[in-house]
């Protein structure tokens, strides 16, 4: 970790994605189907040794839904064998007891669940009526840390949502960011008022410590239409990307990468 912030030209962060496929159909999200098999664990387990190789700090896996996949477990323990911090971005739908144990075993370093709103609806069913029980067995279960993301948005029914998701995350000892969702096109839209006030109050709760990418800084930026630094560089073959001391690279289920200008979100 220290080595990939020492040296400009290596990744801090990249984003690997074991599984396109998900077991829920958001309508804003353009980032999954239901039909894609799971990159083979082979091919996962190729591509952390060359991050690790190319010194990067930190992995973040996601999809799609990254539990789908048969060899999570044996993924994060080969990115933890590399002295890689392994982070995981999930919707929460999976995480019995018993999964929470074996995150555990393998090594895990941090979770994100992104909960959208209080009662679910037709565009999310990533709700904390659904997933409250889910967020109680983390706070029991899990030796590893975990944020909470909550959405502002054209998305979001109620913005109010935001704050008491943020607010029940607290109550559990979890820290919280931020996000500003896109609509089913992939566009954003201008916050009004009333959510850029809530954004700028969960933002005011404080942030996590696995918000390597000033995460809920860049959030807020495009809520106020300011724009977020960042150059890419390619000195190595997979382009790496630069944003102020943020330096982050996307490895698509394809094995394609693509540029990150933003936060490393599912």
């Amino acid at each position: 970790m220290v080595r990939a912030f020492t040296y400009p030209y290596q990744p801090v962060a990249a984003h690997l994605i074991p599984t396109r496929r998900c077991n829920l159909a958001c309508t804003y999200c353009n980032e999954f189907d239901d039909v894609s098999q799971p990159v083979p664990t082979s091919e996962v387990l190729r591509r952390v040794d060359l991050l690790a190789a190319l010194g990067t700090g930190i992995v973040t896996m996601s999809g799609g839904e990254p539990l789908l996949h048969p060899d999570l477990d044996g993924i994060i323990s080969r990115i933890r064998h590399h002295g890689m911090i392994a982070t995981l971005i999930t919707n929460g739908y999976l995480l019995t007891a018993d999964r929470i144990a074996r995150l555990n075993r393998a090594g895990l370093d941090h979770l994100q669940i992104s909960i959208d709103n209080v009662i679910p609806d037709e565009v999310s069913k990533k709700s904390l009526k659904v997933l409250d029980q889910t967020l109680r067995r983390l706070a029991e279960y899990a030796e590893f840390d975990v944020t909470i993301n909550v959405v502002v948005g054209s998305a979001v029914r109620d913005p109010a949502d935001a704050l008491t998701i943020a607010g029940r995350a607290a109550a559990l000892g979890f820290p919280t960011t931020v996000g500003i969702v896109h609509d089913a096109r992939g566009q954003l839209v201008l916050l009004t008022d009333e959510q850029r006030r809530i954004l700028n109050a969960v933002v005011g709760m404080g942030a996590s410590l696995f918000d390597f990418a000033n995460y809920n800084r860049f959030q807020r930026n495009l809520s106020e239409a300011r724009p977020n630094t960042w150059q890419c560089r390619g000195r190595v073959k997979i382009p790496v990307c630069v944003r102020r001391r943020a330096r982050a690279l996307v490895l698509a289920a394809t094995g394609l990468s693509r540029h990150s200008a933003g936060p490393l979100q599912g």
